[in-house]
Parts: C-alpha cells; sequence; structure tokens
C-alpha cells in the first residue's frame, strides 16, 4: 500500500475548498444556502481522538515488540492493515470535508450584512476546520507508526537495480 502524502491532502482541501466557496455563492444567490450543522466539529473531533487512541496503543505495543519485552502483545498484522486503511480514509474524507466546510466559512465571512445566524454558523465552520485537520493529522501520524521497518536486503537490492 502507497502512503498517502500531506500534499495530496493539501490539494483535495484546497480544490474542494474553491469548488465549496463557488457553490456556495450560486446557491445563496439562488436561494437560502443550507447551514452548516453544529454536529460537524464534534464529530470531526471524536474521529480525530480515535485515531490518535489507536496510534497511541499500536506504538507502545510496536516498541514494545520491537524492543523484544517479555511482556510485550503481539500486534495482529490484519489489526494494523485495517487501521492504516482507517487513518488513510479518514484523513482523505477529512480533507474533502474540510474544504467544503472552509469554502463555506469564508464564504460566510465575506457575506456582506450577515446575520447573527450566519456568523454563528462561521464560527461552527471554523471549527469544523481545525477538527478537520486534527483527523488528517492523527490518520497522517496512524500511518507513519504502521509503517514497517526497511529491510536491509531489499535496501540493497534498490541500490544495485539503480546502477
Amino acid at each position: 500500500m502507497k502512503p498517502l502524502r500531506p500534499l495530496v491532502l493539501a490539494v483535495t482541501t484546497l480544490v474542494a475548498g474553491v469548488l465549496s466557496w463557488a457553490g456556495a455563492r450560486l446557491w445563496n444567490s439562488v436561494g437560502s444556502l443550507p447551514g452548516v450543522p453544529a454536529a460537524a466539529p464534534i464529530v470531526l473531533a471524536v474521529i480525530a481522538v480515535v485515531l490518535a487512541a489507536a496510534a497511541i496503543m499500536l506504538r507502545g505495543r510496536l516498541a514494545a515488540q520491537r524492543e523484544r519485552r517479555p511482556e510485550a502483545k503481539a500486534v495482529d498484522p490484519l489489526f494494523a492493515a485495517r487501521a492504516l486503511v482507517l487513518g488513510q480514509a479518514s484523513a482523505l474524507v477529512a480533507a474533502l470535508v474540510t474544504g467544503v466546510y472552509g469554502g463555506m466559512g469564508v464564504f460566510l465571512i465575506t457575506l456582506s450584512g450577515a446575520s447573527p445566524a450566519r456568523q454563528s454558523q462561521a464560527l461552527t465552520a471554523l471549527f469544523a476546520v481545525l477538527a478537520g485537520v486534527a483527523v488528517m493529522a492523527a490518520g497522517l501520524w496512524l500511518q507513519h507508526i504502521c509503517r514497517l521497518p526497511e529491510d536491509e536486503d531489499q535496501d540493497h537490492e534498490r541500490s544495485v537495480q539503480r546502477r
């Protein structure tokens, strides 16, 4: 499995943000723009905490296993693979969601004569963006922890093939 790069997440967030901002402008000119759900930052924060907890648990168990401590519990490879996929998928979805709420938030902030309800939604969108960034960071950290150490023989073979 290829590692997820932060640049991919940043570009995804930026593109989703620009499209969301343009869509919010269009939607608002035609009718009433739907609000930002108040639960969005809470749900994203819970996902970030779950991913961070999985990363902390796996980091401790993998470190104990590498140091060959007698009390070390083995890490099930299937569990580690599932955690890796969950982290990567969560980071990608969070990049999209962060872009959407970021674009809506920018539109709501720049809206002239915005009502207090719209200003409150802009603040909620800001918190959703912060929680989305936390999900992306936790997903990338989990990916880093689940990375396998490089085999020395494979490194030697790669260097020989490059010559």
